[in-house]
């Protein structure tokens, strides 16, 4: 071969592995940048919404045969307890089933007259300071201002013993 086809060939190869080398790179930048964005979103997907309660240990055991606790013997009884950030509304949702919710409002909750009181009704709790109110079923907010839950605990039940805990 001559020089000329030599020397082509030999400038064809190193643009090759110029172009090589850019696509890498180029693939290299969209894989991280398309990470990057995947991480993110997860990220953002994932987190939950604050609703500014603080966070309280809560290691609690309730005895449901304690004449203290009658009104958990009955689906949709209910009782205040002791714990948490400002109390704890335990209620009876079904034979097997109690959820236990702070009485700490979520809207404005470092203002002090932040806690709700279970109404009339037996299932709707009220904030008195803001007229937020949620339901003690499940913990949703039935009324604005608040916009998050009450703030949930895990329950616990084998039959004759409730343990809330976080």
């Amino acid at each position: 071969m001559n020089n000329c086809v030599l020397s082509f060939l030999n400038s064809l190869n190193k643009l090759s592995l110029n172009l090589f080398i850019k696509m890498k790179r180029t693939k290299l930048l969209t894989c991280t940048l398309l990470l990057s964005m995947i991480t993110v979103s997860l990220f953002y997907a994932c987190k939950k919404e604050d609703s500014g309660v603080p966070i309280v240990g809560v290691d609690i055991y309730i005895y449901t045969s304690n004449p203290s606790f009658i009104n958990l013997n009955a689906v949709g009884g209910w009782v205040y307890i002791t714990g948490g950030a400002r109390g704890i509304i335990v209620y009876r949702k079904s034979i097997s089933e109690f959820m236990a919710f702070d009485r700490n409002c979520t809207y404005n909750s470092t203002d002090p007259c932040a806690v709700v009181y279970v109404d009339s009704s037996n299932i709707i709790a009220t904030d008195t300071c803001c007229n937020s109110q949620f339901s003690i079923y499940d913990g949703t907010v039935l009324q604005a201002p608040a916009g998050v839950p009450l703030k949930a605990y895990n329950t616990s039940y084998d039959g004759n013993v409730i343990h809330i805990y976080n």
